[in-house]
Protein backbone atom coordinates (compact mmCIF):
# COMPACT_ATOMS: atom_id res chain seq x y z
CA UNK A 1 0.00 0.00 0.00
CA UNK A 2 2.94 2.64 -1.14
CA UNK A 3 3.53 4.58 2.17
CA UNK A 4 0.26 4.17 3.56
CA UNK A 5 -0.44 2.37 6.78
CA UNK A 6 -2.78 -0.07 6.58
CA UNK A 7 -6.60 1.22 6.40
CA UNK A 8 -8.37 -1.93 6.74
CA UNK A 9 -6.13 -1.67 10.44
CA UNK A 10 -7.05 1.92 10.99
CA UNK A 11 -10.53 0.89 10.42
CA UNK A 12 -10.93 -2.10 12.77
CA UNK A 13 -8.93 -0.15 15.69
CA UNK A 14 -11.75 2.48 15.19
CA UNK A 15 -14.33 0.19 15.41
CA UNK A 16 -13.05 -1.21 18.42
CA UNK A 17 -12.67 2.14 19.87
CA UNK A 18 -16.10 3.42 19.54
CA UNK A 19 -17.46 -0.45 20.47
CA UNK A 20 -15.61 -0.30 23.56
CA UNK A 21 -16.05 3.45 24.22
CA UNK A 22 -19.65 4.31 25.40
CA UNK A 23 -20.49 7.54 26.23
CA UNK A 24 -20.16 8.59 30.22
CA UNK A 25 -22.89 7.10 32.28
CA UNK A 26 -24.63 9.86 34.19
CA UNK A 27 -24.03 7.05 37.19
CA UNK A 28 -20.33 8.13 36.54
CA UNK A 29 -20.86 11.81 37.25
CA UNK A 30 -19.96 12.99 40.85
CA UNK A 31 -22.89 13.71 42.65
CA UNK A 32 -21.51 16.39 44.08
CA UNK A 33 -20.80 19.98 42.54
CA UNK A 34 -17.70 21.22 41.01
CA UNK A 35 -15.22 23.94 40.89
CA UNK A 36 -14.12 24.57 37.15
CA UNK A 37 -10.84 22.84 37.27
CA UNK A 38 -12.51 19.54 38.53
CA UNK A 39 -14.97 20.03 35.86
CA UNK A 40 -12.27 20.09 33.15
CA UNK A 41 -10.08 17.33 35.04
CA UNK A 42 -13.10 14.88 35.07
CA UNK A 43 -13.65 15.41 31.16
CA UNK A 44 -10.52 15.60 30.05
CA UNK A 45 -9.78 11.68 31.97
CA UNK A 46 -13.22 10.35 30.39
CA UNK A 47 -13.08 11.18 27.50
CA UNK A 48 -9.41 11.18 26.74
CA UNK A 49 -10.11 8.23 23.99
CA UNK A 50 -11.45 10.76 22.03
CA UNK A 51 -8.92 13.42 21.55
CA UNK A 52 -6.65 13.16 18.02
CA UNK A 53 -3.42 13.95 19.37
CA UNK A 54 -2.31 13.90 22.91
CA UNK A 55 -1.87 17.18 24.04
CA UNK A 56 -5.93 18.17 22.57
CA UNK A 57 -7.77 19.12 25.53
CA UNK A 58 -11.40 18.15 25.65
CA UNK A 59 -12.79 20.78 27.52
CA UNK A 60 -11.11 24.23 28.98
CA UNK A 61 -11.94 26.99 31.15
CA UNK A 62 -12.03 29.72 27.98
CA UNK A 63 -14.74 26.82 26.47
CA UNK A 64 -17.31 26.66 29.47
CA UNK A 65 -17.03 30.68 29.51
CA UNK A 66 -17.81 31.03 25.77
CA UNK A 67 -20.94 28.39 26.46
CA UNK A 68 -21.98 30.42 29.47
CA UNK A 69 -21.93 33.67 27.42
CA UNK A 70 -23.89 31.62 24.72
CA UNK A 71 -26.16 30.82 26.87
CA UNK A 72 -25.34 27.08 26.12
CA UNK A 73 -24.96 26.68 29.98
CA UNK A 74 -26.52 28.07 32.56
CA UNK A 75 -24.67 30.13 35.13
CA UNK A 76 -22.65 27.83 37.75
CA UNK A 77 -24.01 28.37 41.46
CA UNK A 78 -21.44 29.97 43.88
CA UNK A 79 -18.73 29.15 41.47
CA UNK A 80 -19.56 25.20 41.16
CA UNK A 81 -21.44 23.52 38.71
CA UNK A 82 -23.74 20.17 39.80
CA UNK A 83 -24.41 16.53 37.44
CA UNK A 84 -27.02 18.82 35.82
CA UNK A 85 -24.37 21.13 33.99
CA UNK A 86 -21.96 18.02 33.60
CA UNK A 87 -24.35 16.41 31.67
CA UNK A 88 -24.95 19.25 29.38
CA UNK A 89 -21.31 19.79 29.01
CA UNK A 90 -21.77 16.23 27.29
CA UNK A 91 -24.19 16.99 24.86
CA UNK A 92 -22.49 20.24 23.85
CA UNK A 93 -19.15 18.00 23.51
CA UNK A 94 -20.61 16.15 20.74
CA UNK A 95 -22.82 18.60 19.20
CA UNK A 96 -20.39 21.64 18.92
CA UNK A 97 -18.30 19.65 15.94
CA UNK A 98 -21.05 19.57 13.66
CA UNK A 99 -23.40 21.92 14.71
CA UNK A 100 -23.31 25.91 14.87
CA UNK A 101 -23.35 27.85 17.99
CA UNK A 102 -26.73 28.87 17.04
CA UNK A 103 -28.09 25.61 16.38
CA UNK A 104 -26.67 24.13 19.71
CA UNK A 105 -28.58 27.17 21.60
CA UNK A 106 -31.56 26.18 19.61
CA UNK A 107 -31.75 22.27 20.43
CA UNK A 108 -30.36 22.68 24.03
CA UNK A 109 -33.33 25.28 25.52
CA UNK A 110 -35.85 23.73 25.90
CA UNK A 111 -33.67 20.76 27.25
CA UNK A 112 -32.53 23.23 29.95
CA UNK A 113 -36.27 25.03 30.22
CA UNK A 114 -37.91 21.29 31.34
CA UNK A 115 -35.02 19.47 32.91
CA UNK A 116 -32.17 21.26 34.39
CA UNK A 117 -32.82 21.32 38.36
CA UNK A 118 -36.21 19.27 37.64
CA UNK A 119 -37.22 17.56 41.38
CA UNK A 120 -40.42 15.82 39.65
CA UNK A 121 -38.73 13.09 38.50
CA UNK A 122 -38.24 13.73 34.79
CA UNK A 123 -34.55 15.36 35.01
CA UNK A 124 -31.59 16.22 33.22
CA UNK A 125 -29.89 12.43 34.27
CA UNK A 126 -33.28 11.06 33.61
CA UNK A 127 -33.40 12.87 29.72
CA UNK A 128 -30.08 11.97 29.20
CA UNK A 129 -29.78 7.99 30.34
CA UNK A 130 -33.24 7.47 28.29
CA UNK A 131 -30.79 8.76 25.06
CA UNK A 132 -27.13 7.21 25.85
CA UNK A 133 -27.84 3.87 26.96
CA UNK A 134 -28.80 3.64 23.26
CA UNK A 135 -25.51 4.53 22.51
CA UNK A 136 -23.89 1.21 22.31
CA UNK A 137 -26.53 -0.38 19.60
CA UNK A 138 -25.52 2.82 17.59
CA UNK A 139 -21.65 2.07 17.99
CA UNK A 140 -22.56 -1.41 16.74
CA UNK A 141 -24.69 0.26 13.29
CA UNK A 142 -21.74 2.27 12.80
CA UNK A 143 -19.08 -0.36 12.72
CA UNK A 144 -20.94 -2.29 10.03
CA UNK A 145 -21.51 0.64 7.64
CA UNK A 146 -17.62 1.87 7.87
CA UNK A 147 -16.58 -2.13 7.32
CA UNK A 148 -19.22 -2.26 4.60
CA UNK A 149 -17.76 1.57 2.61
CA UNK A 150 -14.64 0.06 3.19
CA UNK A 151 -15.97 -3.08 1.07
CA UNK A 152 -17.48 -0.20 -1.71
CA UNK A 153 -14.41 2.16 -1.34
CA UNK A 154 -11.78 -1.12 -2.77
CA UNK A 155 -13.97 -1.96 -5.64
CA UNK A 156 -13.85 1.60 -6.54
CA UNK A 157 -10.30 1.79 -8.16
CA UNK A 158 -9.95 -2.35 -7.84
CA UNK A 159 -8.41 -2.16 -11.45
CA UNK A 160 -5.68 0.34 -10.88
CA UNK A 161 -1.96 -0.14 -10.96
CA UNK A 162 -1.22 -1.71 -7.06
CA UNK A 163 1.25 0.79 -6.42
CA UNK A 164 -1.78 3.46 -6.49
CA UNK A 165 -4.36 1.17 -4.45
CA UNK A 166 -3.42 2.74 -1.48
CA UNK A 167 -3.90 6.34 -2.27
CA UNK A 168 -7.05 5.46 -3.88
CA UNK A 169 -8.45 3.43 -2.15
CA UNK A 170 -8.02 6.10 1.19
CA UNK A 171 -9.37 9.00 -0.78
CA UNK A 172 -12.19 6.55 -1.85
CA UNK A 173 -13.23 6.04 2.03
CA UNK A 174 -12.33 9.61 3.12
CA UNK A 175 -14.43 10.96 0.14
CA UNK A 176 -17.81 8.26 1.14
CA UNK A 177 -17.46 9.20 4.49
CA UNK A 178 -17.65 13.09 4.45
CA UNK A 179 -20.35 12.80 2.06
CA UNK A 180 -22.01 10.70 4.57
CA UNK A 181 -21.58 13.41 7.01
CA UNK A 182 -22.20 15.94 5.08
CA UNK A 183 -25.58 14.61 4.15
CA UNK A 184 -26.22 13.62 7.89
CA UNK A 185 -25.44 17.26 8.75
CA UNK A 186 -27.89 18.55 6.10
CA UNK A 187 -30.42 16.46 8.16
CA UNK A 188 -29.90 17.51 11.27
CA UNK A 189 -30.06 21.30 10.37
CA UNK A 190 -33.34 20.27 8.57
CA UNK A 191 -34.37 18.63 11.62
CA UNK A 192 -34.01 21.91 14.01
CA UNK A 193 -35.56 24.42 11.43
CA UNK A 194 -38.45 22.10 11.01
CA UNK A 195 -38.68 21.91 15.02
CA UNK A 196 -39.01 25.91 14.62
CA UNK A 197 -37.29 25.75 18.24
CA UNK A 198 -36.76 28.51 20.61
CA UNK A 199 -36.99 30.08 23.77
CA UNK A 200 -39.82 31.97 23.48
CA UNK A 201 -41.39 28.90 22.70
CA UNK A 202 -40.78 27.21 25.45
CA UNK A 203 -40.51 29.74 27.85
CA UNK A 204 -44.20 29.25 29.12
CA UNK A 205 -43.63 25.19 29.36
CA UNK A 206 -40.29 26.26 31.93
CA UNK A 207 -40.68 24.30 34.94
CA UNK A 208 -41.34 25.94 38.31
Amino acid sequence: MDNFTSIQTILDEFIQQIEGHPPISASELPNIDLYMDQVTTFMDEHLEHSRRYPEDKILTKTMINNYAKNRLLPPPEKKKYSKDHMLLLIFIYYFKNILSINDIQKLLTPMTDRYFKNESGTDMAWLYSHIMDSEPDQAKRIGEDIRQLSKDAEQIFSGCPEDEQGYLQLLSIISLLSYDVYRKKQLIEKLIDSANLSANEHASKKKK
